[in-house]
């Protein structure tokens, strides 16, 4: 009996514009019923890599196959569901007509659809705001809307691109949940976010993109556990911004800021003990910290260490 074929798999893509390269030999391959991570900074190609699987960028090389599919066919590209970074929904209809439109326009019949309306208002939890106009939803309302728009011919392949952006908390604990969900039915999911904290919760597996090739990637804990093995990481959270001569009190010591330099952090194996010594040194030279605490690293202190490094095109795994 033979096993059934990736949700998703990429290899060996190569994508160039006006001589720049822009992937280079990119491996991906995302299974059924998994969640797939990307992550990178602005620039590194993650929207060029979503073109290319959607067949709206044509590779320079490489193949692109959508379970088991060659995505240069029409059918394959039927096997995937888009939520775009942009709310695409029609404001003056309801969540009810909105769906309705795009089960048409995803080629279900009129039995197909009752039956897909039926699925996606229960697994998006839209049933209490079904016949509200979207022009008056919240922006988590919205993108779940969205996301139901996608799957409603259950795609085997769903690709969403920064879905949580501009969503409260509450709102991005829903939409995770309705992704979860999603995952466990067995479709696959590639989910292009920034959102580390996110990505760590509920990623089956993430890679970073950067320089052209995904390197590296896995489960997400095992990547941070391979990078930083025992060390803990102490944060200092600021009260107010610091001086120059600070900064430098605080750069020269190891420490590297973020959050518009609200936030410095290093890596240190002395344990919880150097916690309570630094605060009072930082007290001695003028430093208010709001909070000084020790933590494990996560993939957001993974992100700022890859980031200073450069992979070797094709060396992603």
């Amino acid at each position: 009996m033979t096993s059934a074929a990736p949700a998703l798999s990429v290899s060996g893509l190569e994508v160039s514009y006006r001589r720049r390269s822009v992937l280079r030999g990119l491996d991906l391959e995302i299974e059924g019923g998994t969640i797939y991570g990307l992550l990178g900074p602005n620039g590194a190609g993650k929207t060029t890599l979503i073109r290319s699987i959607c067949g709206r960028v044509r590779p320079d090389a490489g193949s692109i196959a959508v379970a088991g599919r060659d995505n240069r066919d029409r059918a394959a590209l039927r096997r995937i569901g888009l939520v775009p970074q942009e709310i695409a929904l029609y404001g003056h209809l309801t969540i009810r007509e909105n769906l309705e439109t795009f089960a048409r326009l995803s080629g279900l019949d009129a039995g197909e659809a009752e039956a897909a309306l039926a699925w996606v208002r229960e697994i998006g939890g839209l049933g209490q705001r079904w016949n509200e106009r979207t022009e008056i939803l919240s922006g988590g309302w919205k993108r779940r809307v969205n996301i139901a728009a996608a799957v409603l011919h259950r795609p085997g392949l769903l690709i969403l691109d920064e879905p949580t952006v501009g969503v409260d908390i509450d709102a991005r604990n829903d939409l995770q949940a309705v992704i979860v969900g999603l995952s466990a039915g067995g479709m696959g999911v590639l989910l292009a976010t920034h959102d580390l904290d996110q990505a760590e919760t509920i990623c089956t597996k993430v890679g970073f993109l950067r320089q052209g090739v995904i390197d590296p990637q896995g489960p997400p804990r095992d990547l941070v556990d391979e990078q930083f093995g025992a060390s803990s990481e102490v944060i200092v959270e600021l009260r107010t911004p610091l001086a120059e001569a600070q900064s430098g009190v605080l750069g020269r010591a190891g420490f590297v800021p973020s959050n518009a330099g609200m936030t410095w952090s290093i890596l240190d194996d002395t344990g919880a003990e150097s916690v309570g010594d630094l605060a009072q040194r930082l007290e001695l030279v003028g430093i208010r910290a709001r909070e000084v605490r020790l933590r494990r690293p996560g993939l957001d202190t993974l992100f700022v260490r890859l980031s200073q490094d450069a992979p070797t095109p094709g060396t992603g795994t």
